[in-house]
């Protein structure tokens, strides 16, 4: 099966494992995008010659420019959001994976979606923080959204049975519980970068591995499960799967539960957007069930863990709300990682923000941008 894909975030943790699939499955890179690992990029223009690439830090642009000058096989430069936006609007490629950490990938989705491609989504921030924009623009040009995230592709597998999906009742949005489950707010006090950094069971970035560290990933997901499936936060049930195992969970109106199950690897979920409607062999091994000792499963505690209980309060908030906590949660998680913040400080500041509006209403592209400053601003004032 012949696929042309144009990747966005090509050279983070989500990138370079689609391009284990690309390379697995022969799939021809149209396009590539990164921000600023230059050494990284090179690598994968050398291998998979892609036409067009995007980068949208200015000095990283100007070192790959003058790394490839004077290559006759060098692929056409792109610079800055700009650039980043044109890649994803570009003909060539039947499917935009859009792997870009933050909300500076929500233009980059709405430009993929209206150039009338299937968008294959590993940026829940386009969700979170333009839910209808997105929703709306996939409706309008007829695309397909297909979930990346391992939590959001196992919801969709789960409801391949259309006549089974009608009847859609509760989504069980599993989470790891991340490297402190368990702990009192008195033992996150101390907590650093370097403990928070230490993921039990996933090899993920910096920026999302803190967010599952204070649950702020299972509160974005939570928003991006409500936009993606439907269904409103009190039937989008989180629960703590230690393992990583169970995926996700659907229920449906006869109270019967499917789930989906797996080693933990993104490289499942990742391909199966790619190659959906279809199954093909994977690079990932297969889960062995008489290895396995137990299934364990626990509450999420959002009471301790306050970014889990500011996104509810945003998705029930609606409007900008989510788009505020996210904003504030980047933010304030860029302090952490310089370690001028601590941890507990990343819940107080996110829940401070869904605190401080009403945030109601309906809203534009620009509005998205300027509370996502709001937001910023607060976190600086707040620290």
């Amino acid at each position: 099966m012949s696929k042309v894909i144009t990747l966005l975030g090509s050279t983070g943790s989500i990138g370079t494992q689609s391009l284990d699939v690309c390379r697995m499955h022969g799939y021809e890179v149209f396009g590539l995008s990164a921000n600023s690992s230059v050494d990284k990029l090179l690598a994968q223009i050398a291998e998979f010659h892609p036409k067009y690439v995007a980068v949208t830090d200015p000095a990283a642009f100007d070192k790959l420019s003058a790394a490839l000058a004077g290559q006759a096989d060098a692929p056409k430069l792109l610079k800055g959001a700009e650039g980043l936006r044109a890649l994803a609007c570009m003909d060539g490629a039947g499917t935009v994976l859009n792997a870009v950490v933050g909300i500076a990938g929500l233009d980059a989705s709405l430009a993929a979606i209206e150039s009338g491609h299937d968008l294959a989504l590993a940026n829940k921030e386009s969700l979170v923080t333009g839910g209808h924009l997105v929703t709306d623009a996939v409706k309008k040009h007829g695309v397909h959204l297909l979930p990346v995230d391992s939590e959001h592709s196992a919801i969709f597998q789960c409801l391949q049975d259309q006549h089974s999906a009608k009847t859609l009742e509760k989504i069980l949005l599993t989470a790891s519980g991340g490297p402190f489950f368990g702990m009192t707010t008195e033992q996150l006090r101390t907590k650093t970068k370097a403990d928070a950094l230490k993921h039990p069971n996933w090899n993920m970035g910096a920026k999302i591995t803190i967010d599952s560290a204070t649950l702020m990933n299972k509160g974005l997901e939570l928003i991006e499960a409500a936009w993606l499936f439907g269904l409103p936060e009190d039937k989008i049930q989180i629960v703590v799967q230690r393992e990583s195992i169970i995926h996700s969970a659907v229920q449906f109106a006869d109270h019967s539960i499917i789930a989906q199950l797996g080693v933990p690897d993104m490289r499942i979920p990742i391909q199966y957007a790619l190659t959906w409607p279809e199954r093909l062999p994977s690079l990932v091994p297969e889960l062995d069930f008489t290895a396995l000792t137990k299934l364990s499963i626990a509450t999420a505690d959002d009471e301790t863990f306050r970014c889990l209980k500011a996104c509810k309060k945003a998705i029930r908030k609606g409007g900008l709300a989510p788009c505020a906590a996210n904003g504030a949660n980047e933010a304030a998680v860029a302090y952490f990682l310089r370690d001028e913040i601590g941890f507990l400080d990343i819940g107080r500041l996110v829940e401070g923000i869904v605190d401080s509006d009403s945030f109601g209403g309906d809203y534009t592209l620009a509005d998205v941008h300027e509370c996502d400053r709001m937001a910023r601003a607060y976190v600086e004032a707040h620290i």
